[in-house]
């Protein structure tokens, strides 16, 4: 009889609630793999792969106080699980990794893009070629300059969202986004007369896109600056913004002046 499937043990790091709850609920389907825990930011992800030591640690690239390739650091590759970086920024993981080397999954990623990273990170765990990763893992900072680099001197904007529909996965480049509406928890991106919902919160991409070109109105709304072609002034002390293709949006009384301010308006 074969020796029982070794049973891993992982550590989720996401700061998206949604996040880190797909990745358990994916987990919750192998009765071999415990999550050992789930945390919200990179100090706490530190902190939990020092002290339960999982075998496997999915690992947002883009948290609160440290990135993916901080919390590495501060770990040190000799002591990293075996990992698998979970972004929206897919040039990070295009251009930093060898994609042979270390796993990464790009949101929104489907069912199956999931368990292919996983039976990678069983394969590399039960064959004991952690070392092996660890390695790579290394090489893989040192290339892409992230050990000599604060992220916050560099910051990274997106430069492209990721829209699963229909089994599929399109890719939409951030310079044809018109404009962002909150659609429930999700967040739904304006292209020209096309639609798409995404996996974030509105909050999130807020904080990913590059503030000198995009603008949050309302706590429902971002726009590309750009577009924005008249400022109006409605009945009742309420205001929008008219966009160059007719579209009109509210803007909030909390962020009205800052609005004139990047338009240039009289208040």
């Amino acid at each position: 009889m074969p020796p029982a499937p070794k049973r891993l043990r992982v550590l989720i790091a996401d700061d998206e609630l949604l996040g880190r709850e797909r990745i358990a609920a994916l987990l919750a389907e192998h009765p071999d793999v415990d999550v050992v825990a789930m945390v919200d930011d990179g100090a706490k992800a530190v902190e939990a792969i020092r002290a339960l030591h999982p075998d496997v640690v999915f690992l947002d690239f883009q948290m609160p106080g440290r990135t993916g390739f901080d919390v590495v650091r501060e770990i040190g590759t000799d002591a990293m699980p075996a990992t698998i970086f979970v972004t929206a920024y897919d040039e990070h993981a295009l251009g930093a990794f060898d994609l042979h080397a270390l796993d990464y999954l790009v949101k929104p990623f489907d069912d199956e893009r999931f368990e292919e990273a996983l039976r990678r990170a069983r394969r590399a765990v039960e064959l004991e070629e952690v070392d092996k990763l660890r390695g790579q893992l290394l090489a893989a900072l040192q290339g892409s300059g992230a050990s000599t680099a604060p992220a916050a001197e560099q910051p990274q904007y997106l430069e492209r969202v990721a829209v699963e529909s229909k089994g599929k996965v399109r890719v939409v480049p951030v310079p044809q986004i018109d404009y962002i509406l909150a659609a429930g928890v999700y967040a739904e991106l304006h292209v020209g007369d096309r639609r798409y919902i995404v996996r974030e919160s509105l909050q999130t991409l807020e904080e990913r896109l590059d503030p000198r070109v995009f603008m949050r109105i309302h706590r429902s709304a971002i726009v590309r600056i750009e577009l924005v072609e008249v400022f109006l002034r409605a009945e009742g002390g309420d205001y929008e913004v008219q966009l160059k293709n007719g579209v009109r949006l509210r803007v909030s009384r909390s962020r009205r002046e800052a609005l004139e301010a990047r338009l240039g308006v009289n208040g």
